[in-house]
């Protein structure tokens, strides 16, 4: 960490569960409830049609590939992901879903490979195996070291911010929540009595206005605050007025980064009154490899967020974008024609937030003003 600065590594979704979890030492139970596809398995056989074999089983590391030197070189000094897999044994399948995601509790190693501090859970595949599911998925975090936000044992738990205590700097505060518009249930919504997560509305002003208040009462002097917010459908580069307007609210009220996720691909990026908004951070890890019908979003290249923040007060100093692509269940550096591709199309789509996109000679990409 240079003096003053504080780097903040941001993934988008993280999905270690279905095919992912087949390939690992320890796979859980195959068994799928969806329409076409009846076992786990099934997607292991659509990735090596498209990409070849892959070693099964492979090390726990295996689906981060080139990415755990990417993020040993750029030494962050918070990760934060959104874990869209719910990590448990039970059978307890969600009524009325037609996709449920688990991983084995026992292939826990290959999420602590990443080193994440914390593990956002409010989005539409944490409670895909019930109540049960997230109970066991909170408790394996916990035995692992792990921090969660967004999901609880009831709502007070679910909105508690996880904290994180970087030596020389203060505090950052992670706050997870996820709208209807992301395919959260209703039903999943945390109370009292209920676990769940926290689900809000992002055409609500009065919910806003309850998110900036609780970080107005937690946040101390030199904190820094990351909303990290599951919305909108998975498909398309457009961002409604409500989600700018809700983002615009966030920021208003303290929250330093807003980090959205849900899209299969990355969405614009902003910079609202010197703090960072990514309006969604597209897919990390999955086991879409092989699953046509969207090429046009080119959603096997991934993407590394690294923000660099002013410590003192949140502003942003930079934001590095390390271009990755999925292959075989496992990240590799893009190429030097995908990194093109993903600087005119970001480039593109964020010009009229007032953003542009630039690639370095290294192959990442970087902000500047329009």
């Amino acid at each position: 960490m240079r003096a003053g600065l504080l780097t903040v590594f941001l993934s988008g979704d993280v999905m270690l569960g279905r095919g992912v979890d087949q390939i690992l030492p320890h796979p859980g139970d195959p068994a799928l409830r969806e329409r076409y596809v009846g076992d786990a398995r099934s997607y292991v056989e659509l990735a090596e049609a498209v990409s070849g074999r892959i070693p099964c089983p492979v090390d726990f590391s295996w689906p981060w590939g080139d990415a755990l030197r990417v993020l040993d070189e750029a030494a962050p000094d918070v990760r934060v992901i959104n874990l869209e897999t719910s990590i448990t044994r039970s059978d307890e399948f969600a009524p009325g879903k037609a996709v449920h995601y688990r991983m084995s509790p026992a292939n826990i190693p290959s999420l602590t490979a990443i080193r994440p501090d914390v593990c956002a859970l409010a989005n539409n595949h944490v409670l895909d195996f019930g109540a049960t599911g997230l109970r066991e998925t909170l408790d394996t975090l916990a035995a692992a070291g792990l921090r969660a936000a967004g999901a609880g044992r009831d709502i007070g738990e679910a909105r508690h911010p996880a904290t994180v205590a970087v030596h020389g700097v203060g505090r950052v505060l992670v706050l997870s929540f996820g709208t209807a518009s992301s395919g959260i249930p209703p039903e999943w919504a945390a109370t009292r009595d209920q676990a769940g997560v926290d689900v809000v509305s992002e055409s609500s002003d009065i919910r806003a206005a309850e998110i900036t208040d609780l970080v107005r009462r937690v946040k101390e002097a030199g904190d820094i605050v990351i909303a990290s917010v599951h919305w909108g459908s998975n498909w398309g580069y457009g961002v409604s007025r409500d989600q700018v307007r809700f983002a615009h609210q966030l920021v208003n009220g303290d929250v330093d980064v807003v980090h959205g996720h849900s899209s299969h691909h990355p969405r614009p990026v902003e910079v609202y009154r010197d703090k960072l908004v990514l309006y969604g951070c597209g897919d990390c890890v999955d086991d879409y490899e092989g699953i046509g019908g969207h090429e046009y979003y080119r959603d096997e290249l991934r993407m590394l967020y690294l923000v660099m923040l002013e410590a003192a007060s949140g502003k942003l100093i930079g934001l590095r974008m390390v271009p990755m692509r999925a292959r075989r269940m496992r990240l590799w550096r893009a190429s030097a024609e995908d990194c093109r591709w993903l600087r005119e199309v970001l480039d593109r789509i964020s010009r009229g937030h007032g953003t542009r996109v630039d690639l370095e000679p290294d192959g990442t990409l970087t902000l500047r003003p329009a």
